[in-house]
């Protein structure tokens, strides 16, 4: 196995979930993770030995602006919400009304995060959804771990607003 896919791969799972969230855009998110891993093998010489993931994902979140700054030249960014209801992991497996509920639950909720900006995204997504540290997060955004907090603080407001503002908080 290659020095790469030993640091590497086991994160293209995290890699392509923040890319989706910063993107809101499926094919766009897939496109930066290649882009990210062609950067991070060309790049590898740089990775210092520490968190590979942390590493691996600050590429990804620069990768991400890099597609946003492109696109809003090109076209407006829409998020793109096919598929979100045919995800298993949505569904407890319960009957069909339970599973309706449910997706719209969480098509309520992926309409409520992308309503933020991505900045407040970023946070939400790498703490709750990739569960990273705070000092991981701090390294990937780069930016101080006060400030980590603070906006994880604010991003959680403001998504329980936007949740608010739909009736389901």
């Amino acid at each position: 196995m290659t020095r790469f896919e030993e640091l590497f791969l086991p994160h293209l799972d995290a890699a392509y979930n923040l890319a989706r969230w910063l993107t809101g855009n499926d094919s766009a998110a897939q496109d930066v993770v290649q882009e990210s891993a062609l950067r991070a093998v060309k790049f590898l010489h740089r990775f210092d030995g520490g968190n590979a993931k942390a590493w691996f994902l600050t590429i990804v979140r620069n990768e991400s602006y890099n597609w946003l700054r492109a696109s809003t030249r090109h076209a407006s960014v829409t998020f793109e919400e096919s598929g979100l209801g045919d995800d298993p992991a949505l569904f407890d497996g319960q009957t069909p009304e339970w599973q309706v509920i449910r997706g719209q639950e969480a098509d309520q909720l992926a309409r409520a995060l992308q309503a933020l900006a991505p900045a407040f995204r970023e946070v939400i997504v790498l703490k709750e959804l990739e569960d990273m540290h705070y000092k991981e997060i701090a390294r990937i955004v780069d930016i101080p771990l006060g400030t980590v907090m603070s906006r994880l603080a604010r991003a959680r407001a403001m998504l329980r607003l936007q949740l608010q503002k739909s009736g389901h908080a």
